[in-house]
């Protein structure tokens, strides 16, 4: 994907294979919900991934439904992870992509999250909040950088 991205990176106290699993397999221990990045607007549910490559990020919602925020389209344990990342209101051309790769440095694992496509929303969406480009990344990237950073306290609870 190509235009407007967020780019974010925080160092581990964990191998990539631990940080990787969970990223992946414990998403919902240290995923916060925020009004400003929800992905319906029923109100947040709990978010999670199916399979491997090929299968789906979902957000399971109170009362049992399901929404498909993307499909897996990178499954590398232990490297590199990229789904998609959509709000309920978007139209099958405006998709965002977000690449995690997974990085050894010393004895920790640098995460780095890249989250690209945001100039396939519009700037009168309702998932732009009315904000424009670069107030909108810096506000992206700020809420991934709070994400990385619970991802990192529960992997230091793991390790």
């Amino acid at each position: 994907m190509t235009g407007s991205k967020v780019i974010v990176a925080i160092r581990v106290a964990a191998e990539p294979a631990l940080a990787f699993e969970v990223f992946t397999n414990e998403i919902a221990a240290w995923w916060q919900p925020n009004q400003l990045f929800q992905f319906t607007p029923r109100g947040p549910g709990t978010v999670r991934f199916e399979g491997g490559e090929g299968g789906r990020f979902i957000e399971e919602l109170p009362g049992g439904r399901i929404f498909e925020i993307g499909k897996i389209k990178v499954w590398e344990p232990g490297a590199r992870l990229v789904f998609g990342w959509r709000h309920a209101t978007f139209t099958k051309q405006q998709d965002t992509e977000v690449e995690v790769r997974f990085e050894p440095v010393s004895s920790e694992t640098r995460v780095t999250v890249e989250h690209s496509g945001w100039d396939s929303v519009p700037k009168d969406h309702v998932a732009r909040h009315a904000m424009a480009g670069a107030v909108l990344l810096k506000h992206e990237g700020d809420w991934w950088q709070t994400m990385l950073g619970r991802l990192k306290a529960r992997a230091i609870a793991r390790n």
